[in-house]
Order: structure tokens, then C-alpha cells, then sequence
């Protein structure tokens, strides 16, 4: 707007008129001095090549513009290019003042945005950006790189699946009917920063993905004596052989499968018999009223691994096994359990209703007792719900043939077989 100055604030000022300018900050000027702190900027700009011939006079570089856009991503939460345009308009001022650059409209538009998108999708600019980025990062704030955390996720979406896309269906947790992508993340535990991440097609395995980002953080850390964490699906054995050759650790819980599936019984047995004679290690912490309370016994025993390496030479390891009883865990499993039988129990009976109208008969008994099997494979009982069935038959007395029956015409007896489950 414009404000007509008095007297004394023309001559101050040599001005008749101020014109103020208004635009809402809000968390934008944060964001970008923190990205502008750790060189993000600089960065970008370093590995992604240089802006076409068109652009290069009075265009703004990929740096900025990708530092820009992410701020405004993070704080409005909408990822879409068509909305940045508009946005710049209305933050000239602001986003001119905390970068120090000359900033334009068209330096947003779609089309050079999609270009910076083509350039981050590529995997030899995205590394090395990512490296960097650490490298940076960590000796600027000095942060702990003891441990480091692995996980994938994966994201569904509404999408057209493509053959050799990465848009494809694969096991998911969230909504199955939905093809999805795959996400690998490693992040510095126990703040969660993310050192390093990998996107794959939706209907790849996790197992698959881990060594590759593990061998690039190796690059990027060099440094000894990290520990890896991960879910069962990091416990296979070439990954943690490849960790152990490396002077590396990794902590991960075993898949309750192959040999561990056959070996277990007898660590629980064990631990039973170590629980009765007061062996067990216990596990603390202390809560909020400051007391110390037990969350967990449990043992530990060494075993001795062997994995021969490319040379021909085997290569040997020690790898420490904790054996580990939760008693909230426990609990949980045990209600889990519960809900299942309680479930299972009643799916059971509803596959033998009473005769009515609109009510299937099951007649055959491998089709009784193949639908008793899917019931308790579903609702994973398996072994644990005893069902007992009996056989009924009725006779029914029907004339032959169409029509109305009369004193003289044929009769004949049909036998009616039903199974009925009783426990």
C-alpha cells in the first residue's frame, strides 16, 4: 500500500510517499537459513549440471530454485509445481532479502522445474549430492555415526502400472489392492537423521536392498565399528556376513524360519530352565516416577559363523545370540492369541448354518474340511482349535417327474446329507 508521509518525514526522508509491502513469512525464513547453514544450496549446485543456454542469463540456479521449492514443500505441505508460480509472486521481497538473489516468477514455472526433476531423479547426481550433504552435516554439528538405522517402507499410490515401472504391486501392509514403491532409508539413531536413500520398484524384496545402501554409507562415514540396525529381514546371512567382514556390527532380531525355526524350542527350553534356577540376566529402566523397573529377561550364548569368501579362503566370525522374554510382549501375544481362537471359533460355526431358505449346505466332507483348514490358516490357529463334525441325513419323500402329485403317481426317497460342526 501507499502512505502519504507528513511534513516532517518528507524532509527526513526526501520522500512524499512510502510504499509498504506485505507478505506473510511465516516458517519459510527458518527453513531456508537452515538449508543455506548446511550448504545445501552450494551443494546442488556443485553436481547438477550447468542451466541450458536459454536460462543461464537471468535464470536463477538449481540450487536455489530446489532450496526455494523445498521450503515451500515443507511448509505448505503441497508438493505440486503448478502452485510455486503463484507463491513466488507473493513472496518476492521475502525470498529476495533472506537469499540475497534476484528472484523471478519464471524461474518456477513447470517446465524448469521439471527439469530440476529429471536432473534429482538420476542416480549419479543424487549420490554424490547425498554424500556430500552428510559429509558436511556431520562435521559441522558433529554428530554420533555409532549407530545406524535401516528400514524400507513402501507408499501406495493411485497409479497406472507399467511394465519395467517403478509403480508396481507387491506385498503390502497398507492396501494391497494399490501398486506401490519402495523406499530404503538409513538414518543416524537414535535422532533419526537420514544419511542415505534408495527408491525401488514396488515388487522388490527388502533383502535385496540393504546391502547396496549399506555399502554406500561405507563410503560416505569411513569409519569402523558402526552399528547396523535393521529388522529380521537384515539378519539374512550374506548381509551379515558381508557386515562382519567389514569390522562392522549389526543388530537384528532373527525370522523365526530355516534353521533358527528349529533351534528356538531349545533356546526357550533352555531359558525356562535358566528362569527356574535364577540365571537370567534382567533387563531395566527407569520410568517416570524415576523407579526401576524390569522390562525384560533374558541370556546370551556365542556361536561361531563361516562364510567363504570370492577368494576360495573361509572367513570365520563370532556372532553373539540374545535370547529375550518380555513379559508386556508376552502379554500381548497372549491376547493377540485369544482374539484369533475367539474369532476362529466363531468363522467355524458359521460354515455349518441351519437348514433355511438361503442358507448353503456344505454335503461333502473334503469340502468341510478344506474350508475348516482355510479357517484356521486365516486366523493362524493351526493346530491350536479342535473342530468336531458329524454327519446328518435326512430322507425326503418327492413324486417323479414335473407336475402335481396325485394317490396313483411314482414316488421316490432322496437322501439329503449335510455335516454339521458340534465343537
Amino acid at each position: 500500500m501507499i502512505i502519504n508521509l507528513s511534513a516532517q518525514a518528507q524532509q527526513r526522508l526526501g520522500k512524499h510517499e512510502l510504499v509498504i509491502i506485505t507478505e506473510r513469512v511465516d516458517d519459510v525464513a527458518l527453513l531456508l537459513a537452515q538449508m543455506m547453514q548446511m550448504g545445501l544450496p552450494q551443494i546442488l549446485d556443485q553436481h547438477l549440471p550447468k542451466l541450458p543456454k536459454r536460462w543461464q542469463q537471468e535464470g536463477l540456479s538449481w540450487g536455489w530454485t530446489a532450496v526455494i521449492w523445498l521450503s515451500y514443500i515443507l511448509s505448505e505441505g503441497d508438493h505440486r509445481k503448478v502452485a510455486m508460480e503463484t507463491y513466488v509472486a507473493g513472496m518476492m521481497q521475502t525470498l529476495s532479502q533472506i537469499t540475497g538473489q534476484s528472484i523471478r516468477v519464471l524461474d518456477f514455472s513447470d517446465d524448469r522445474l521439471s527439469h530440476l526433476l529429471r536432473h534429482l531423479s538420476k542416480v549419479k547426481y543424487w549420490q554424490g549430492i547425498e554424500a556430500d550433504l552428510n559429509e558436511r552435516s556431520i562435521a559441522v554439528y558433529d554428530l554420533p555415526t555409532d549407530v545406524v538405522r535401516c528400514d524400507a517402507t513402501t507408499v501406495s499410490a493411485y497409479h497406472e502400472v507399467e511394465e519395467g515401472g517403478l509403480v508396481q504391486f507387491g506385498h503390502s501392509k497398507d492396501d494391497p489392492s494399490r501398486p506401490q514403491i519402495k523406499l530404503m532409508i538409513a538414518s543416524l539413531d537414535p535422532m533419526g537423521m537420514p544419511l542415505a536413500s534408495s527408491v525401488a520398484s514396488g515388487e522388490r524384496a527388502d533383502d535385496g536392498l540393504y546391502l547396496p545402501i549399506i555399502e554406500r554409507l561405507e563410503q560416505t562415514l569411513r569409519q569402523p565399528g558402526l552399528l547396523y540396525v535393521g529388522d529380521c529381514k537384515m539378519s539374512a546371512f550374506d548381509i551379515r556376513a558381508y557386515v562382519s567382514g567389514k569390522k562392522n556390527l549389526y543388530l537384528s532380531p532373527l525370522p523365526v524360519t530355516g534353521a533358527t525355526a528349529k533351534q528356538m524350542p531349545q533356546w526357550i527350553s533352555e531359558g525356562i530352565a535358566k528362569a527356574k534356577s535364577g540365571e537370567l540376566e534382567s533387563i531395566t529402566k527407569i520410568n517416570d516416577p524415576d523407579e526401576e523397573i524390569e522390562v525384560a529377561q533374558g541370556y546370551e550364548f556365542d556361536r561361531l559363523c563361516c562364510v567363504q569368501e570370492a577368494t576360495g579362503l573361509r572367513r570365520w566370525w563370532h556372532e553373539r545370540v540374545l535370547v529375550i522374554h518380555s513379559p508386556t510382549h508376552a502379554q500381548q501375544q497372549a491376547k493377540g492369541l485369544e482374539k484369533r481362537l475367539s474369532n476362529a471359533e466363531a468363522t467355524r460355526y458359521s460354515l455349518t448354518p441351519a437348514r433355511g431358505r438361503g442358507k448353503r449346505q456344505i454335503t461333502t466332507e473334503s469340502k468341510l474340511l478344506e474350508a475348516i483348514s482355510k479357517v484356521l490358516k486365516t486366523h493362524r490357529v493351526e493346530g491350536l482349535l479342535r473342530v468336531d463334525y458329524v454327519k446328518e441325513t435326512a430322507c425326503e419323500t418327492k413324486y417323479v417327474g414335473r407336475g402335481r402329485g396325485c394317490a396313483k403317481r411314482e414316488q421316490q426317497q432322496i437322501e439329503k446329507v449335510r455335516y454339521q460342526i458340534t465343537e
